[in-house]
């Protein structure tokens, strides 16, 4: 080891790196930990090749690897981290200062950020996964001109400075004030006198479909990410928000249509991967529509006496379909936006049943009317008008109803969407259907 640091001290860098890479990481990292010499530690990590450095790294104790980042430059940490397994990572920044933390997060790429956070036991799609750790912390005993000084050393390794968020010694959030409100007030005043108390923040375990929902509410630009004793980790900006609702949009899209939610998007998925996502709720689909013959088989002497029923049946699945759809998707989206909650269940039925009175009569008779001129045959005509009637006054109720209960059992109300509420509405309008023309058609019975 003598040999190695004389060389160091004597800047033949090359002849000692040559001796460094006859030695694997757990003996280097062993060396390393004998060195006292702060400046012949850190030449002599330095001369490891960029792969052998992150190896090297992950035996060395926390204290070492504490000197390694204190004394490297941002770039040389972002290569430590990239070539890092990330349990190795996380299990270092678990025993760091929350300022190391901060540059070692920082230093990684967005990925890699998103998976450390990840890691460091926050769920995934959670308010801590989302946040960013690049904030402004002003003290409430500063005064303005001391702040703005901050300010200005400062906003350059910062994602945004529009809010500045006010902390104690312990990291305790006390209060927001935002960067105009620092800006026009006069020097002598004090953060602590200009902040706002009244503060609308998320926990790090909240999920980010609730965090969108208030940024929403609102009307926020960013907001402060605390744990359970109000410390402060982090904030979560309005960009990132955008991409959440568009992930949660995209995703309920998906499964509205019948289909398992994708990462990637359409043309960068693969073929395999979008039958793969579609086959599985085709299938269900399929299996379900198997009672939608069953019913027509069932009543087959009914269309044997009367033809003339069979060629109405697409007519009234699609309409009574559709009508349950139109209910589906205004619950779901009242659901998902908060407009509609469990306890309206009732107040949902009774408007939908209204409503359904209004379509039902106006599409019964519309359908009575065009079939009787068309047909010549006012008991079909009767026949089509009333299982059409009660069709979608049944459809739509389906329709409010079974997102609901999804809700309710902490299902995703998207699931009951149009092709899952068209295959139960449409047994349904075919029971109605044989049963009101065996009523109106004797020859049907």
């Amino acid at each position: 080891m003598q040999t190695l640091i004389n060389l160091i001290e004597q800047k033949k860098f090359v002849e000692a790196r040559s001796i460094l890479l006859e030695l694997n990481a757990v003996d280097l990292a062993e060396l390393l930990a004998e060195i006292e010499n702060r400046t012949v530690f850190l030449l002599m990590f330095r001369l490891l090749p960029k792969e052998t450095e992150a190896e090297v790294f992950a035996y060395l104790e926390h204290d070492l690897q504490q000197r390694v980042v204190e004394g490297i430059t941002d770039r040389e940490l972002a290569g430590i981290v990239d070539e890092l397994f990330l349990d190795d990572t996380v299990d270092f920044l678990d025993e760091m200062p929350a300022s190391i933390v901060k540059r070692v997060i920082k230093a990684a790429d967005p990925e890699t950020r998103r998976q450390i956070n990840q890691l460091l036991m926050y769920p995934d799609e959670s308010a801590g996964s989302l946040m960013t750790i690049e904030y402004m912390e002003l003290d409430s005993d500063w005064n303005v001109k001391r702040a703005i000084d901050a300010i200005r050393r400062q906003s350059e390794d910062k994602e945004s400075i529009t809010s500045l968020f006010v902390t104690d010694d312990s990291r305790h959030l006390l209060g927001i004030i935002g960067l105009r409100t620092v800006l026009v007030s006069r020097d002598e005043e004090l953060i602590g006198d200009l902040m706002e108390t009244d503060i609308i923040s998320a926990k790090t375990h909240d999920d980010q479909a609730v965090v969108a929902e208030m940024f929403k509410k609102y009307d926020l630009l960013s907001m402060p990410v605390v744990d359970n004793e109000n410390r402060l980790v982090g904030f979560i900006t309005i960009d990132d928000v955008v991409d959440v609702m568009e992930e949660e949009t995209t995703e309920d899209i998906y499964k509205m249509a019948a289909m398992e939610p994708m990462e990637e998007s359409y043309m960068e998925a693969g073929v395999f991967t979008l039958a793969r996502k579609r086959i599985v709720w085709l299938m269900v689909l399929m299996i379900s529509a198997t009672f939608t013959g069953l019913i027509i088989t069932n009543y087959n002497a009914a269309l044997s006496a009367n033809v003339l029923l069979a060629s109405f049946i697409p007519m009234l699945m699609d309409t009574s379909g559709n009508a349950g759809s139109q209910a589906s998707v205004s619950v779901i989206r009242g659901l998902t936006i908060g407009d509609v909650r469990l306890s309206d269940v009732f107040r949902v039925m009774w408007k939908e049943f209204r409503v359904s009175l209004l379509v039902g009569v106006g599409i019964a008779g519309f359908n009575f009317v065009r079939i009787w001129g068309m047909e010549r045959d006012p008991a079909i005509a009767a026949v089509v008008a009333v299982t059409i009637f009660f069709a979608i006054i049944a459809a739509k109720l389906v329709g409010c109803l079974l997102p609901m209960a999804a809700t309710r059992l902490k299902l995703d109300p998207a699931l009951m969407a149009s092709p899952m509420i068209t295959t139960i509405v449409d047994a349904m309008s075919l029971l109605v259907y044989f049963n009101v023309a065996a009523l109106i058609l004797p020859q049907a019975g």
